[in-house]
């Protein structure tokens, strides 16, 4: 459905035609203003007009409409198409899931297509409709706008995730016996998912936004150009975050698993030790319950007290050395 819809014209809105084509033409004419409009999750019938008086390329609508794109710029004949993806950091779930947003942009028009709630397009029509001196420069600054608050967010999000990052850190080299060691394997590897899913998102945004950078793209004013490199800054570090949040996850993992290793050992030594003292009195208890009729030692008085006697002594030996070497 169409969100908004409105003309600028020196950075103010203004009452324009109802009509796309009529508001369209207004816009053009009167040389520095653009149409602006921002539709979310529309059908195919409801991006026909827009696509008709726009002039949009097929294979840009087509991916506007059936989402699920990667982040990318693409040049067309009229118009100019982003694809940026938009996260969401659920703090009660610690999950992150992914949004996107596209967006057209050409002579004296710019149309913002949203999939999922999680896109800053409100906020980001409050901020340039509240400052007319950047949204004066026209098609750019909202391309320019949506980038930076997307990328933003990815900072907030990055910080996030260092945080739950150093939670997990805390679980995995707690004391031995604190915690459950399948549920912890399980947090590492769920959150290794998240991060996956959030580098999905600013991986590959890195070359749109290098490009936007530089010059010679169309529709982008070169003035633009060091604003978009800013943005290319804090998603380079973004991007490096993350980078570092995989590698971190991936050494945690292999610590968990050592751990796990170490403590198994542990116990199989714990195990074979008390097993070896319950072998002594086993294995004497063995020879003189043989049934045989002539046996030493059977009929004499001290027997009895000396055999127990010598399997506690050879038990308590045997506790002693296993507590020495660190098996109990």
């Amino acid at each position: 459905m169409i969100v908004d819809c409105a003309i600028y014209q020196d950075g103010r809105r203004t009452d324009g035609p109802a009509d796309f084509s009529d508001a369209l033409d207004e816009a053009r004419k009167s040389g520095d203003a653009f149409l602006w409009i921002g539709l979310h999750e529309p059908t195919e019938r409801e991006f026909d007009l827009v696509r008709h008086e726009f002039g949009l390329h097929p294979l840009a609508i087509e991916d506007a409409l059936r989402a699920h794109q990667r982040p990318k710029l693409e040049v067309y004949d009229d118009s100019l198409f982003a694809v940026l993806k938009p996260v969401v950091y659920e703090s009660s779930s610690d999950t992150v899931s992914a949004d996107e947003l596209m967006v057209f942009i050409g002579d004296s028009f710019v149309v913002t297509v949203r999939h999922g709630d999680s896109a800053p397009l409100a906020d980001v029509r409050s901020r340039l409709e509240a400052d007319p001196q950047i949204l004066a420069h026209g098609p750019t600054a909202v391309l320019y706008a949506i980038s930076d608050a997307v990328v933003d967010h990815y900072i907030d999000v990055a910080g996030e995730l260092q945080v739950d990052l150093e939670e997990l850190e805390t679980e995995v080299f707690a004391p031995s016996g604190s915690g459950d060691s399948s549920n912890t394997a399980a947090s590492i590897y769920t959150f290794k998912r998240q991060v996956l899913e959030f580098r999905r998102a600013t991986g590959p945004l890195t070359a749109p936004m290098t490009r936007l950078a530089g010059a010679g793209v169309p529709f982008v004013h070169q003035e633009a150009q060091p604003f978009f490199r800013d943005v290319a800054d804090h998603l380079t570090r973004v991007n490096e975050q993350v980078e570092g949040l995989d590698r971190l996850l991936s050494d945690i993992l292999s610590a968990h698993l050592a751990q796990m290793g170490v403590r198994q050992n542990d116990d199989m030594r714990k195990i074979s030790a008390w097993a070896a003292m319950a072998a002594v009195p086993t294995m004497v208890a063995g020879i003189y319950g043989m049934n045989f009729d002539h046996m030493p030692e059977l009929h004499w008085g001290w027997t009895y007290p000396a055999v127990i006697l010598f399997m506690t002594l050879a038990v308590v030996g045997l506790h002693r050395q296993f507590k020495r070497r660190g098996w109990l």
